[in-house]
């Protein structure tokens, strides 16, 4: 094996952490996918099997519930918005778009570059969806699903990346690809079937970044989530039809 001489002489790239704000703005409206507390506290302490009284007492869904269950909060008080996302979801779609573009490795890109924070605070009002989906089961019985849904949404997305060997023009353009072919939230582009979550980058003065910052923030949103609007009419007729139910039925939350 050849070892180095004491004379040999190593040359090593000198490299500098670059720092770029991205401003994005939705194309198509973003869905929230928070994981639901009630499914982590069954896992942790199932409560077993209900009796046939108890079920017949209990309403299956609670469309308000689970609307405001799906979103992910602010754990910053103070912050700007009350509804974020996860960071990691934003650097996922980085590396998706990675995959599509020529001249860009996924892995090498995860590597290159991060997002600031854990969360990413997002700009816009909820409104209540309910959707009939397909359960994972054999059978693939239908159910109704309830998420929240941000028509116009808008983030800023602070990114922190190794120069010279990525630029900050070369993460925009990922990015930028990422908005088009990956998108973030529920139902979102990557999965094939969806098209939510698509977002362009915009500049700093974009009006339609700036309309929907001042209208969209943690006051606007805290209100929305208390007094939910519905998303369109098939949502409004299933809610008008679940509240008059639920009370004929004298029905509890589970």
């Amino acid at each position: 094996m050849a070892t180095a001489k004491k004379d040999d002489v190593f040359d090593v790239l000198q490299v500098n952490e670059g720092a770029t704000d991205f401003i994005l703005v939705g194309d198509s409206p973003f869905i929230c996918n928070a994981m639901s507390h009630k499914v982590g506290q069954e896992l942790l302490l199932p409560k077993g099997r209900k009796s046939s009284a108890e079920r017949a007492m209990t309403a299956k869904h609670s469309p308000p519930e689970e609307f405001r269950r799906s979103m992910y909060y602010s754990r910053d008080k103070e912050g700007p918005t009350a509804i974020v996302h996860k960071a990691t979801a934003f650097k996922k779609a980085l590396m998706g778009a990675a995959l599509d573009i020529p001249g860009a490795k996924k892995a090498q890109i995860g590597r290159l570059a991060y997002v600031v924070g854990d969360e990413v605070p997002i700009y816009g009002i909820p409104e209540i969806m309910l959707s009939v989906v397909r359960s994972a089961d054999i059978n693939k019985t239908p159910d109704i699903r309830t998420r929240a849904i941000i028509p116009q949404w808008c983030a800023v997305v602070s990114f922190r990346y190794m120069e010279p060997i990525l630029k900050g023009d070369v993460l925009a353009k990922l990015l930028s690809g990422a908005g088009m072919s990956q998108g973030v939230g529920d139902w979102r582009v990557e999965k094939g079937s969806g098209s939510y979550g698509r977002f362009h980058l915009a500049e700093k003065d974009d009006p339609q970044a700036q309309i929907i910052m001042e209208g969209g923030g943690r006051a606007a949103q805290e209100e929305a989530i208390k007094n939910p609007q519905p998303y369109d009419s098939e949502t409004e007729a299933l809610l008008d039809w679940w509240d008059a139910e639920f009370k004929r039925r004298g029905f509890k939350v589970a």
